[in-house]
């Protein structure tokens, strides 16, 4: 699903982690809007297959969410109404808190202008970012119709080239109270925007699991808890798959209705919580 990339806050210009590189470019901010359809001619999809394979992987960079606060650090916060998907949230800094080793972003029902309620959004951009490689969070997430917990990536050039020719990839996105998991992609094709993606189910989604892309010059990758269930083909640029052979940056957040869930939201659930345990990012050995 889309989620136009909208930076409010001013960025500070820090580290630029580049996982096995091969090209370093560019930075970021988007706008704009275009139809989506879906494709599935560039993927092959993959089920029951056994767990990934860590050892093949070094921890370049991670958040253990071990402090008192966010570390402003490595994270970005965007604030306000982004105006995006037709969500009802108002993203504010005071809702993400770290305690007790968790990133907490919590949503509120609390009106800001037309917003009925509060949440918080945030992002490394050029703070961190990943081109190939393994990155994962472990993530307890709220159940609750209209909520809409995610942990994606966009590419670093948006500013410059615009969704969705930087290119998306959602690790993870969660919509109301079911078990379903949904991993998409999100480009140009050169006919303008497309996605594929697949869905897996879990059981007990408020509780902690591992949700992973495993990344490189030629695939995109999709795990839950270590077990693989569907890839992206992006070898040789096919169906102007490019994007993807970028850097790109990491955002989590936590919509209440929208497009994607729905604009019916349980108001019974708020306050509701995503927990992150960590978000690492690995290179290939």
């Amino acid at each position: 699903m889309r989620k136009p990339f909208k930076l409010i806050t001013s960025i500070s210009i820090g580290l630029m982690l580049v996982v096995f590189a091969v090209s370093c470019k560019k930075d970021s901010t988007a706008g704009g809007s275009s139809t989506t359809t879906t494709t599935t001619t560039t993927t092959t999809t993959t089920t029951g297959t056994p767990s990934l394979d860590t050892t093949k992987y070094t921890m370049i960079w991670s958040d253990e969410f071990s402090g008192t606060a966010v570390d402003t650090t490595k994270w970005n916060f965007e604030t306000g109404n982004l105006n995006v998907n037709n969500e009802e949230e108002y993203y504010k800094a005071a809702n993400a808190t770290v305690a007790n080793g968790n990133l907490v972003i919590t949503a509120k029902r609390e009106q800001n202008g037309n917003q009925l309620y509060t949440s918080a959004r945030m992002n490394t951009l050029n703070k961190v970012s990943a081109q190939y490689g393994l990155v994962e969070a472990r993530i307890k997430l709220p159940l609750g119709a209209g909520l809409w917990p995610a942990f994606w990536m966009m590419g670093t050039d948006i500013t410059t080239v615009s969704w969705p020719n930087c290119g998306e990839i959602d690790i993870m996105e969660h919509i109301n109270a079911g078990n379903t998991i949904y991993g998409t992609m999100h480009w140009n094709s050169g006919g303008g925007a497309v996605q594929y993606g697949q869905t897996t189910t879990v059981n007990n989604p408020d509780s902690y699991h591992v949700y992973a892309i495993a990344w490189d010059k030629n695939s995109i990758n999709w795990y839950v808890d270590g077990v693989l269930y569907v890839t992206g083909n992006i070898a040789n640029n096919i169906n102007n798959t490019g994007a993807f052979q970028n850097p790109f940056f990491i955002l989590l957040n936590m919509a209440v209705g929208g497009d994607f869930p729905g604009q019916y939201v349980d108001t019974s659930v708020f306050p509701a919580s995503m927990y992150v345990d960590y978000v690492r990012i690995y290179k290939a050995k």
